[in-house]
């Protein structure tokens, strides 16, 4: 039976200062959190960094509050088998 790990990156897009900032946070399976927006800003660049160290992505969802602050989170959620 194939066991799995799990992990998720996070992209976030908030106002700062007049202007929008874009940043990722990937959630490891061991609970730590790194910033990886040096691998770039566009989701392309995060999703084929995750692709070649061997993740696949299971989903994909997004949250919009346009109310106060205009936030946008995009999560990806993605697997891989246990070696």
């Amino acid at each position: 039976m194939v066991k799995w790990e799990y992990a998720l990156l996070i992209r976030r897009r908030v106002p700062d200062g007049g202007q929008w900032v874009i940043t990722f946070a990937w959630y490891a399976p061991d609970g730590t959190v790194q910033d990886v927006t040096m691998y770039g800003t566009a989701v392309i660049s995060q999703l084929n960094q995750a692709g070649a160290a061997g993740w696949e992505m299971i989903s994909a969802s997004e949250d919009v509050n346009n109310l106060q602050g205009t936030t946008e989170v995009h999560r990806y959620h993605f697997k891989r088998p246990l070696d």
